[in-house]
């Protein structure tokens, strides 16, 4: 029993070394100014919604891979669009449907990785249906959820510019 508690207490001390170690990757996304007045016409809430949503999908992905670690992920949201009207759409636009009305929608994300040695590499992402017929789901950011998840697969396989 007294060499299993030792054990344990051992792997315990390891493995908070390990993590204090290797500090995952920093990120931060931000609106482009070009995108602002988009951003107000979708709502601010649904945005930074959409926003915090990036953050949480990247930081995820990228929390156990060590070629990432420590560096810093500043992203910049260039393009926005929903499947379905946002919340500020309904309330501007009473005309619109929140369960027909169905449009295109993706988003484009630019960047840069800054690396421990201050190194910069450029992030490009941009994800769109390109028909209606792509639109399967019915969540006001379906597509724009794909292009969250497809960029944070490219950056952990180390593909930081997609076109």
């Amino acid at each position: 029993m007294r060499k299993f508690a030792f054990l344990a207490s051992l792997t315990a001390a390891a493995a908070l070394a390990a993590a204090a170690h290797a500090q995952p990757a920093a990120v931060t996304v931000t609106l482009a100014p070009a995108f602002e007045r988009s951003a107000e016409d979708l709502g601010r809430a649904d945005v930074q919604a959409q926003m915090d949503r990036l953050v949480e999908i990247v930081t995820r992905e990228l929390a156990d891979d060590p070629d990432l670690a420590g560096v810093r992920i500043e992203l910049v949201l260039t393009d926005l669009r929903p499947n379905r009207p946002t919340a500020g759409q309904l309330r501007d636009r009473p005309g619109l449907d929140p369960v027909r009305s169905i449009s295109i929608g993706g988003a484009v994300v630019d960047g840069r990785i800054v690396t421990a040695d201050g190194r910069e590499l450029p992030v490009h992402y941009e994800r769109f249906s390109h028909t209606l017929a792509e639109v399967h789901g019915v969540g006001v950011w379906y597509d724009a959820d794909r292009a969250w998840r497809g960029l944070a697969a490219n950056l952990e396989a180390g593909r930081y510019v997609q076109r």
